[in-house]
């Protein structure tokens, strides 16, 4: 099963980052590493541009997978990686 297929199967459970945020609004990393989430949606995203953040803590090019979590009471697409991520 695929990374993608896993969260799109976990909507509505709760997903734990590894790493911090890295926030692409100019905020930059949030250092809260271990934050818990929950899964909202999950897509293939094929640019930054249609995500808000990464959980991704070293990359040569992005995950491609994008999960719609729930961050701090509000909505946001995050590019994830398997490696980066607990399911709970």
């Amino acid at each position: 099963m695929t990374l993608l297929e896993q969260l799109q199967t976990h909507k509505g459970g709760l997903l734990r980052l590894k790493n911090q945020l890295y926030w692409y609004n100019g905020r930059g990393y949030d250092n809260n590493p271990g934050r818990i989430c929950l899964i909202l949606d999950a897509a293939i995203v094929a640019s930054a541009k249609n995500a808000a953040a990464t959980s991704v803590a070293k990359w040569t090019r992005p995950p491609g997978v994008s999960a719609l979590l729930l961050v701090d009471g509000s909505p946001h697409w995050v590019w994830v990686a398997e490696e980066d991520i607990e399911r709970l």
